[in-house]
């Protein structure tokens, strides 16, 4: 019951920040949530837990934050500006593993305490490392592309939470899929009902979150911010 309390806390205090970005620095503070949603992500999804009994990797809520980031760049300023996001939060996801790869390989001190912790959050198997990036390009490459079709077929601006959910829904179950298959599929001690366990689980929570965050996709196309 305390994970599934906090959880909700934990998604409210994510929109939150979300906004709050959006609000204080407009467009560029767009692009800079999903740099930093994109590496946060990766570095929560190490850390397991269990809600609602089904067991789960943390980093689904901060991660759907990006789709609705895209969106949100896709609504109001076009396509062009909500594929740029996507480049960017690639860049800082290649970035960001290629420097604590690099990190990891100092020799550390006698006295460092840092290094086995570091290890077990960054060294990141090979497989899990191409899961993430090919499932993070390919998924928000196809959420700019259906939510641009979408906007097209349903251009009212009531219609937004079919834009918003009609391309994040697919777009996730895609996300949810590659990764899945390319990090855990077929590997030892990893057998396929447990597979579709993990990656039933994975989709429905960030559908979920995804649902939820219609409201604030409504709310901050709304907003008055600091570039305009």
């Amino acid at each position: 019951m305390f994970n599934l309390l906090w959880g909700a806390a934990f998604a409210v205090v994510n929109f939150a920040l979300f906004l709050a970005c959006y609000r204080l620095f407009g467009r560029g503070g767009l692009y800079a949530w999903v740099g930093v949603a994109t590496v946060l992500a990766n570095i929560q999804v190490v850390k397991t837990i269990e809600m609602a009994g089904l067991v789960m990797t943390l980093g689904n809520t901060i991660y759907a934050t990006i789709f609705l980031a895209t969106d949100l760049l896709n609504e109001k300023y076009g396509e062009k500006a909500a594929k740029k996001a996507v480049f960017v939060g690639f860049f800082a996801l290649i970035a960001s593993t290629i420097m604590m790869q690099m990190a990891l390989v100092f020799e550390p001190t006698d006295t460092d305490v840092a290094q086995d912790s570091l290890e077990t959050i960054f060294g990141l198997l090979p497989r899990l490392a191409l899961g993430s990036l090919t499932a993070y390009f390919v998924s928000q490459w196809v959420d700019v592309k259906i939510f641009t079709l979408l906007k097209k077929a349903f251009p009212k601006p009531g219609q937004l939470w079919i834009r918003n959910n009609g391309s994040t829904a697919l777009s996730q179950l895609l996300d949810t899929l590659l990764f899945c298959s390319i990090a855990f599929l077929g590997a030892p001690g990893f057998p396929f009902d447990v597979w579709v366990q993990v990656a039933l689980t994975t989709y429905l929570i960030k559908l979920v979150v995804s649902v939820a965050s219609t409201p604030i996709i409504y709310w901050a196309r709304g907003m008055r911010t600091a570039d305009e």
